[in-house]
């Protein structure tokens, strides 16, 4: 395990690492996630071993600090892993981000155009304001001290099992402060700054989770989508094989 300060105050970055050539891969996790439970079989795979690859932590989330003053909007995530980058002396990764991790990632790319070199977004979060019906606004519905009061407890039931695993190791505070910086979005919103970036773009969409907005628009931007068969959200576990084509760009 590695880390990085990324406040004033001393809060650490971290993520676990294999050695490999470059550039490396950075992979990001979602709201509530852990980056080595998303991501790790995949990077196992034959056809990606032998690349250095780093598995991060957002701050607030796994084994990342969680500082009580600390904003954890989506710029504040963004500048975090830039900080475990320059840190790792990873300049020019390829980041493979899901959900809220792909608006992080997009939001890096923008920021510090020499950490990027590639992005495989995965059902990443595109727009400010997603639907009700989304996480992040089901908890950012709620204001901060009610959410770690009451609601915290009522979400992990809620969510299952499998995202539960992981979001019960993240702090309620920052998971709330992560979801109310999702819902708010970038300014220029996320969708914009990825029309808008120069690098190589790949964004997933699972065949379940319906078509995506704006795909055309994208498509004329320069963004390969993707829509993977039998997948929902949650790509890398409902159709491992087109996600890792997808990640050492073969499918």
């Amino acid at each position: 395990m590695q880390q990085a300060t990324f406040d004033s105050r001393g809060s650490r970055i971290r993520w676990t690492e294999v050695p490999g050539a470059g550039p490396a891969r950075v992979y990001l996790h979602g709201l509530g996630s852990m980056s080595a439970v998303y991501h790790a079989h995949i990077a196992a795979r034959p056809e990606l071993t032998g690349r250095r690859s780093l598995f991060v932590d957002l701050p607030g989330h796994g084994t990342s600090d969680r500082p009580a003053d600390f904003g954890y909007t989506l710029e504040d995530h963004a500048d975090a892993v830039g900080a475990a980058l320059d840190a790792a002396g990873a300049t020019g990764a390829e980041l493979i981000a899901h959900s809220m991790g792909g608006a992080v990632a997009i939001v890096l790319a923008h920021r510090r155009p020499d950490l990027v070199s590639r992005l495989v977004l995965t059902e990443a979060n595109l727009d400010a304001f997603p639907p009700s019906t989304a996480a992040s606004s089901g908890i950012a519905a709620y204001g901060e001290d009610e959410f770690v009061a009451r609601e915290h407890a009522r979400v992990l039931e809620a969510v299952g099992p499998l995202w539960a695993a992981t979001m019960r190791l993240a702090d309620p505070r920052a998971l709330h402060r992560s979801a109310v910086g999702l819902r708010k979005g970038s300014d220029p919103v996320m969708r914009t700054l990825l029309e808008g970036l120069a690098v190589d773009r790949v964004f997933l969409q699972g065949e379940l989770s319906g078509e995506l907005a704006g795909r055309e628009r994208l498509e004329t931007a320069g963004v390969r989508v993707v829509t993977v068969p039998g997948a929902g959200h949650n790509v890398m576990f409902d159709n491992p094989d087109a996600f890792a084509a997808a990640v050492a760009g073969t499918g």
